[in-house]
């Protein structure tokens, strides 16, 4: 239930998405309005500016519903002169036209390369040299045609099958229409050079014509999956509760309601952590069902602890079970590489050298359930996002727009390890407490987040490969739970040292 749950709203999420973009592009486009790209500005020292051939191919008398194929889908072309007081021309002709037109005349053409340019910052209006000259200006590259001659004024010739000419904005709609078609751009006395903001409208009614059917598909596939998934989870959470070693007191007993654990098999193979990452991709795929259905079941515990105070026990272990499964699968082969022991396909507690519960709360907030997992645990977040490297604190874009880099501290100290491993056999003790102790600060927030339990997690690092105990008040076990040697007690008559 719970896999045919999560790719039926996956899907079904798609598609709502997928209709929901398709009802705001309709309703952009209603009443004949058209979507615009970003103004272009473009410009060639020769006469004209032209786009390669359009080969267009409309079966004629061909329709979809109530409307004709070559009514689907219109454009239109806007030009406007950078020049003051210089009329501009636009229109749309065949191609064949076009290159007669345009024969032995300098022009530019929209090209395909744009590394391959001609223009200078310097002097913008300067022509490049060499045989293949291009001109580039904000991003468009133009392969620029040489020739000898000027032609006659564009708005004279009688081929074009839409034109504009004017000194404010042009603009012509390009209906859909079988040929191959060439857009030409020029001064309207044919002068040179040429230099104009450009822009591409469409309109189409296939938005309206799409739109329902993706979004009444998502909506149902969400309706069916989103149950599947809570019952799914519920099922599994009841076996899990069932299972052995579940519920024994004093398994999650300490300062803290996660207990993570985490013990360093002391054979860990020198080289086979190079292959483990990929040892471990029939995990990765069931952990992504797993934290898909993680999150619809936190959801919906939410709501359950807003109106009852309780967090449903079988949605509580299933969460603690993917958490579990998440750190087996990490100390095996990312997060820690503390042993060889592939780890089981389970969400219940397991014979395994890392495991992790959480004591079931009684009684959660009502209110806190609010505000936690976004605003209570921001100042987490920061340090977690420093400790894995996934969080937005620490990246950086450069100057170009690039993605910048993000510092994972614990991919970092794994990584050293896992160097260490390799040249030396050894994992050192204190590196490896170290690593365990981060990870465990990143579940217990994880716990936090996913409504699981009231209480802050500290800003402490336990270290080392169990949870620090926390001993009764006045018990001599309270030096050693500290790691301190308790004193000595006096024998019988023999006198106490200070």
């Amino acid at each position: 239930m719970l896999v045919a749950g999560v790719l039926l709203a996956a899907f079904g999420l798609g598609l709502t998405a997928t209709g929901a973009a398709l009802m705001v592009a309709e309703a952009s486009q209603r009443d004949g309005r058209y979507a615009y790209t970003d103004t272009d500005r473009v410009q060639t020292v020769g006469h004209a500016i032209t786009t390669t051939p359009l080969t267009v191919h409309v079966d004629e008398g061909v329709s979809v519903g109530t409307f004709s194929l070559d009514d689907l889908i219109s454009l239109q072309l806007r030009a406007t002169s950078v020049v003051p007081d210089q009329d501009v021309f636009i229109g749309i002709a065949d191609a064949a036209d076009v290159s007669a037109y345009l024969s032995d005349v300098p022009h530019a053409v929209f090209g395909d390369d744009p590394w391959d340019t001609g223009y200078s910052v310097d002097n913008p209006m300067a022509w490049g040299s060499g045989a293949d000259d291009d001109t580039v200006f904000d991003d468009t590259v133009l392969d620029e045609v040489p020739g000898t001659r000027a032609p006659e004024p564009p708005a004279e010739q009688d081929f074009w099958t839409q034109s504009a000419t004017g000194s404010d904005q042009q603009t012509i709609t390009v209906e859909l229409q079988s040929g191959d078609w060439v857009v030409v751009v020029m001064n309207a006395d044919g002068t040179r050079p040429v230099w104009v903001d450009v822009q591409v409208g469409a309109h189409t009614e296939l938005f309206g014509l799409a739109n329902p059917g993706a979004l009444v598909s998502g909506i149902v596939a969400l309706v069916l999956g989103l149950p599947l998934i809570l019952l799914g989870a519920a099922g599994l959470g009841r076996d899990i509760d069932r299972g052995p070693g579940v519920g024994v007191p004093g398994a999650a007993a300490g300062p803290d309601p996660l207990r993570l654990s985490g013990h360093l098999d002391p054979g860990v193979s020198r080289a086979m952590w190079l292959i483990k990452w990929a040892l471990a991709i029939p995990h990765y795929i069931v952990m992504a069902l797993l934290w898909f259905g993680l999150v619809v079941t936190t959801i919906a515990s939410g709501f359950a602890i807003l109106f009852t105070g309780r967090y449903p026990r079988s949605w509580f272990m299933f969460s603690v079970g993917v958490l579990r499964w998440n750190w087996r699968v990490g100390f095996y082969a990312y997060s820690a590489l503390g042993t060889d022991r592939y780890p089981p396909f389970s969400l219940a507690p397991a014979d395994y050298p890392a495991g992790l519960d959480v004591a079931y709360p009684g009684q959660l907030s009502r209110g806190l359930v609010l505000v936690k997992w976004w605003l209570l645990v921001i100042p987490h977040l920061f340090i977690v996002g420093i400790l894995t490297g996934g969080g937005a604190a620490l990246s950086s874009a450069s100057e170009d727009g690039d993605a910048g880099w993000n510092f994972s501290l614990v991919g970092l100290l794994v990584l050293i390890a896992a160097i260490g491993l390799l040249f030396t056999g050894r994992y050192l003790p204190g590196l490896f407490n170290l690593i365990v102790g981060l990870n465990r600060w990143v579940y217990r927030v994880g716990s936090y987040v996913l409504l699981l339990r009231d209480e802050y997690p500290p800003f402490r690092l336990d270290q080392g490969p169990e949870e620090p105990v926390e001993p009764e008040p006045g018990d001599a076990g309270s030096a050693m739970g500290r790691g301190e040697t308790p004193p000595e007690q006096p024998t019988a008559g023999e006198r106490p040292r200070s």
